[in-house]
């Protein structure tokens, strides 16, 4: 199961970071999706957000599992893909 907690930006269009998804295999516990695209640490939140009116997405994987985060930043699905990258 994956708790995903969703917060409002107000944004500027987020930076694309890469036009293809981070597939990481991932540890339970508390992550922060970097919705900017302007973090050195992707997919994750390295606080590069400041100033840009986004803020990230804080997810809670409840087991390990793999993720497809989205690295283009432009998902309907939010921290993950959609392949919507494939369409930029």
């Amino acid at each position: 199961m994956i708790l995903i907690i969703k917060t409002t930006n107000n944004m500027k269009e987020a930076k694309i970071a890469q036009k293809a998804p981070y597939v990481i295999d991932e540890k339970a516990g508390k992550k922060y999706w970097c919705a900017c695209g302007e973090s050195k640490n992707q997919p994750y939140c390295d606080g590069s957000h400041k100033g840009t009116g986004i803020v990230p997405t804080e997810v809670v994987l409840t087991e390990d599992r793999k993720v497809a985060w989205c690295g283009c930043k432009q998902s309907a699905n939010g921290a993950f893909c959609d392949g919507t990258h494939a369409k930029l």
